[in-house]
């Protein structure tokens, strides 16, 4: 069967922007039409019809940055569970960062991911992140050629930094020999070590330990360092401080082929979240100083900060419903992502084809996927109601796990359809 998708406001930042119709045939697409009205090599009563008028479609949206928790800790997510929470945000695809138990620094536990996924998603494409150390460690490398073969997209040691500045050269020169790149967690566990929250006036009050800006970006600094020492591709996660986005943009200018992400907490919130001892708004990095929140904004505006990733992780409430200091970093975020990125659309400080290009494309020129509306490509879709209000409500989540700030907001904004390889996987009830 023929599905046709018409009438949206089709999006590909490369090189559409205008209303048109997308004919999808086995689950790619064939044809990419002016009017709403000429018919395709089939007839109308062959084709499946998706009325996308007032909607924008863009390429599947891509989440780099997602703790699946399987192997492991599936009392906090499932990579089923993951996969219908990403599919219910809009993401056709998401990268599974390796800090599960055991660790993903092996070929079994690549192959174990990919297996899982393929038997219980929903369709959304699941791309492992392998370890850069074994078991996390920061010390011997791990078997990049094997992993990769096993289908690891990436390597990373996220929640933990590579603190050793060689052992992050050789990973770096290693993961270009085999057609990869390395995705960095910059901190300095030094200047980190027991902090609990932004450091700062907020801190000293509540009488909690601090962690300073410097604790990332001293960091930021050393790997953007490697990166101009090696002429090695480098991409840096959840950039919070107003250093940080200042060193890359510097070394952007400079030709530096340095990428980074942040995520929808850090251009949102600031530190002021937790005044009432919030654990769902505690994280590492922590929120930072609403100076620091202006300037993420400003990297997201300027291009300084190519792309948008959840960091959605996962916690019960056994982990949160703790003393502050005792409490779980991170906050799910699969299924708020695009909403808290269309109110930087609606308050005017990106446009729409910024935010595609942020939560789409650039993940994928970053990662080396092949994606986009253009025929021949396959069908991984999104279609977003850019109007469309709602309330969070976590209970009603996808994810096992509650740990939210935004529980209770109303947000505006939202998927309403999700396609991978032609087959729709979400769907919002009523809204197409």
């Amino acid at each position: 069967m023929i599905t046709r998708i018409e009438g949206g406001r089709v999006i590909d930042p490369r090189h559409i922007d205008e209303v048109k119709d997308i004919v999808i045939e086995e689950g790619k697409i064939i044809e990419l039409k002016d009017s709403l009205h000429e018919r395709t090599r089939s007839s109308d009563e062959e084709s499946k019809i998706i009325d996308a008028s007032g909607k924008i479609v863009t390429p599947g949206l891509i989440d780099m940055h997602v703790h699946l928790r399987e192997p492991g800790h599936e009392y906090k997510e499932t990579i089923r569970s993951g996969c219908l929470a990403a599919a219910a945000g809009g993401f056709t695809s998401i990268c599974a960062m390796p800090n599960t138990d055991p660790v993903n620094d092996n070929r079994q536990t690549t192959e174990y991911i990919l297996k899982k996924a393929a038997l219980n998603s929903p369709g959304v494409r699941v791309f492992p992140v392998a370890a850069i150390t074994k078991g996390l460690q920061g010390k011997s490398l791990c078997e990049y050629g094997e992993l990769k073969d096993a289908g690891a997209i990436a390597f990373s040691d996220d929640g933990r930094p590579v603190m050793d500045s060689q052992v992050m050269r050789q990973a770096m020169e290693c993961a270009n020999e085999f057609g990869s790149i390395i995705i960095s967690h910059s901190e300095d566990i030094g200047l980190s070590q027991n902090g609990v929250m932004n450091e700062g006036k907020l801190a000293a009050q509540m009488g909690l330990a601090g962690i300073p800006n410097v604790a990332e970006s001293i960091m930021v600094m050393r790997d953007i360092a490697l990166c101009e020492l090696t002429r090695m591709s480098i991409h840096i996660v959840h950039i919070s401080t107003r250093e940080s986005v200042d060193a890359i943009r510097d070394a952007k200018t400079r030709g530096i082929p340095v990428t980074a992400e942040t995520a929808p907490h850090y251009f949102t919130l600031c530190e002021d979240s937790v005044k009432d001892h919030n654990t769902n708004a505690k994280m590492n990095p922590p929120l930072r100083s609403i100076q620091d929140r202006e300037s993420v904004l400003t990297g997201l505006a300027d291009g300084t900060i190519d792309a948008i990733a959840s960091d959605h992780a996962p916690h019960s409430s056994t982990e949160k419903d703790v003393e502050f200091n005792l409490a779980a970093n991170g906050i799910i975020g699969l299924e708020t992502s695009l909403s808290l990125g269309l109110k930087l659309v609606e308050n005017g400080l990106i446009t729409i084809i910024d935010l595609v290009a942020k939560m789409s494309t650039n993940p994928a020129r970053i990662l080396g996927l092949k994606s986009g509306l253009q025929i021949g490509n396959l069908a991984d879709i999104t279609i977003i109601d850019p109007d469309r209000p709602y309330e969070v409500v976590s209970n009603r989540f996808q994810s096992l796990s509650r740990n939210t700030p935004f529980d209770g907001w109303n947000l505006k904004g939202k998927a309403v359809l999700t396609m991978v390889g032609g087959n729709v996987i979400f769907e919002e009830t009523g809204a197409l």
